[in-house]
């Protein structure tokens, strides 16, 4: 496993849940969920300084048949925005199918209410998909995703 924090990205439409691990890659914790549109990029630019990133692990959408639609496309392209911005830190894209399902379920089996739990479920599924990264990572040897290639 390497090591180095990693930060989870979970990009929404309206706000983007961020995580981070711990050097050792063990464990994701939830870190601040981020506004979408203006500054969103520099913020998260700041989070990764402020933990010292070694990567960023941005969740790809994907339908369950595998494909892509909108959703993917706006990630692939803020995934560029971030690469870009982090440079030379690499950005990988991640499959994060159900991610935001399986963090929505296990805030409501937390008793988080509906109102709170809207607050905290970019966090909670950013915190799901960086997980199974480090999961799958430390299983397989390999970091899991796609790089996002920096276009100059």
């Amino acid at each position: 496993m390497r090591h180095g924090t990693r930060l989870g990205v979970d990009v929404g439409s309206v706000r983007i849940g961020v995580a981070r691990s711990d050097p050792s890659g063990l464990l994701a914790v939830p870190v601040e969920t981020v506004p979408r549109g203006r500054g969103d990029v520099d913020r998260i630019a700041a989070i990764a300084a402020e933990y010292d990133a070694v990567e960023a692990l941005v969740g790809l959408p994907a339908s369950l048949s595998g494909r892509e639609g909108p959703a993917a496309a706006a990630a692939r392209e803020f995934a560029a925005a971030v690469a870009a911005r982090l440079d030379p830190l690499p950005v990988r894209l991640v499959d994060e199918r159900l991610s935001t399902v399986s963090a929505e379920a296990s805030l409501r089996a937390s008793g988080v209410k509906g109102r709170d739990r809207r607050k905290v479920v970019d966090q909670a599924a950013a915190v799901v998909l960086l997980q199974t990264a480090l999961d799958a990572e430390r299983s397989t040897g390999r970091p899991l995703g796609e790089i996002v290639q920096v276009t100059r």
